[in-house]
């Protein structure tokens, strides 16, 4: 058995040696200036350079791995990034991508999008991902430096998208301003053109100095989108999908567990974080800066393979080890996310989190609640 710790309550490797997402960052800015985001560089304007992104391709084709790799150009705001330099990042993948050995993805609040970007995210094969959270009003909190709303320069992004014939998939932050109005939010993604599927982040506690999303409004949430689904709604909806290959994986006796995935998240400078991108750029008296290595001096299957020494990861493995012994969801939620861990707690040993109560706990009981005769909670 090869990884990071192990779960002893499945006899499986904890956290795996071998990445299959690697999250990059092109650029540390972002040309919003949202309510809840927790991006502490994102003013800087520092750009990846054109080595890091070398380092990175030499990293994913020196580890082997017979499947793909998910490049995932996250920021910041990636498109802010001059799209000459982000052309020449690419360059640098372009052997393994044409091999079959990366796919590229990008998120993005489509605020700068234009034919130029559809043409390279066309060429690249790019599966795109777009940050909006609802129409109007809904999306208050995705605003600019200046304070002033960005829903229409968004959907002008993503109508030029769907007028160059590419889909996306769409990423909505649900906040304490938007959890009561489910059947809103269902009726705008399903007519937004060119969204294939939509996924539903509840509001987390990242840094930002924001009231959370109670449990009691995040079960009514996702019982609405549940009842939705029941009666016909054909828009895709990540969360409930994922539950649904779950249940159908558990019927059938397949349910796997697979260790989780170490996520290595590379900063325009090489420094390497892994677990959760989150992290990238945070500093903490008790863990220093969360940075296994720099990818240019090496690759990232040796901070993989001395990653167990790190105080943050061993009391992640303990904190997946607890979930496994005494969380009656852990089959489903499989110990929820470190970064949660840390920004709720300031430890990654705590076992639960609010993120578990609102975004897996409450999905489960709104599902079971609403298509088992005896449901009911408030």
């Amino acid at each position: 058995m090869s990884g990071i710790g192990v779960i002893t309550a499945v006899g499986r490797s904890a956290i795996a040696e071998v990445f299959h997402t690697l999250v990059v960052q092109p650029t540390s800015f972002c040309n919003l200036d949202c309510a809840y985001c927790y991006l502490p560089d994102r003013r800087s304007r520092r750009l990846m350079t054109v080595e890091v992104a070398r380092a990175c391709a030499t990293s994913i084709e020196q580890q082997g791995s017979e499947h793909p790799v998910s490049v995932v150009w996250h920021g910041g705001e990636p498109t802010a990034t001059p799209i000459g330099h982000f052309r020449n990042l690419l360059t640098a993948f372009e052997p393994l991508r044409r091999t079959g050995r990366v796919r590229h993805e990008i998120q993005t609040n489509a605020t700068l999008i234009d034919q130029r970007w559809c043409d390279l995210f066309a060429a690249y094969r790019f599966e795109i991902g777009v940050s909006v959270d609802g129409p109007g009003t809904l999306n208050r909190n995705r605003v600019d430096r200046a304070g002033r709303p960005t829903v229409d320069r968004t959907m002008r992004g993503v109508q030029v998208l769907a007028d160059a014939g590419l889909e996306y998939s769409v990423i909505c932050v649900v906040t304490p301003e938007t959890i009561d109005h489910a059947d809103d939010l269902v009726e705008f993604f399903t007519g937004l053109p060119g969204c294939r599927s939509v996924g539903f982040n509840i509001e987390e506690q990242e840094g930002a100095a924001r009231l959370p999303v109670s449990e009691g409004s995040a079960y009514r949430f996702w019982r609405q989108l549940v009842r939705r689904r029941v009666d016909g709604s054909r828009l895709r909806i990540r969360d409930l999908d994922r539950l649904a290959d779950y249940l159908a994986a558990a019927r059938a006796g397949q349910v796997e567990h697979t260790p989780y995935e170490p996520i290595p998240t590379v900063s325009c400078d090489g420094q390497v974080v892994l677990l959760s991108p989150e992290l990238l750029g945070i500093t903490d008296p008790e863990y220093g800066d969360f940075i296994a290595g720099n990818v240019v001096a090496e690759p990232i299957s040796a901070m993989l393979a001395r990653a167990g020494g790190l105080r943050y990861i061993t009391e992640f493995v303990s904190a997946l080890n607890d979930c496994a012994d005494r969380c009656e969801f852990y089959d489903f939620c499989r110990g929820a996310q470190a970064g949660n861990r840390y920004f709720e707690h300031h430890t990654f040993t705590a076992r639960e989190t609010l993120y578990c109560r609102t975004t897996r706990q409450a999905l489960v009981r709104a599902t079971a609640d609403h298509l088992t005769p005896h449901g009911g909670r408030a």
